[in-house]
């Protein structure tokens, strides 16, 4: 299973916009030098996570952008559904999905729980978890060594 860069940008640029989050915004200029993804690409990202009302502008069309809520209570679910609708593995786990087989599939149940598990996993992750691990990394980085 591969997810699409949008969701990527999408999650990499709402860490990036957590971190810079001082009240001024972040420029998403700066968003695409940091996190390497180009001005362009990155309009529609920035486009899709404020209309899923995730991020909004600091003050106007040209200012910086923040979160809408605290870091603890966005998780990547929130993130993943501003550019796609559910997580999916196979067809057949989709909500309007019509199996022919679905009396008869032994392994329906086995792609439902894994579809499971990965949902609960986007579920239980937030932005701030992303940032306690930067912090806890950066101490790590920091102590000195004897």
């Amino acid at each position: 299973m591969k997810f699409n860069t949008r969701i990527r940008y999408g999650i990499r640029t709402m860490l990036e916009i957590a971190m810079g989050d001082s009240g001024q915004g972040v420029l998403q200029k700066d968003i695409a030098r940091n996190q390497l993804i180009s001005v362009k690409y990155l309009d529609a990202i920035i486009h899709a996570l404020k209309k899923a009302n995730l991020i909004c502008n600091v003050k106007g069309k040209k200012s910086g952008y923040i979160l809408t809520r605290p870091p603890q209570e966005i998780t990547m679910m929130d993130v993943y559904q501003a550019f796609d609708d559910e997580i999916c593995v196979v067809d057949c786990c989709a909500k309007d999905f019509d199996c022919k087989n679905d009396a008869i599939c032994d392994v329906k149940l086995f792609w439902g729980n894994l579809n499971e598990m990965i949902a609960d996993y986007f579920h239980s992750f937030t932005l701030q978890d992303f940032l306690d691990k930067r912090e806890a990394r950066a101490l790590i980085i920091d102590e000195p060594t004897d």
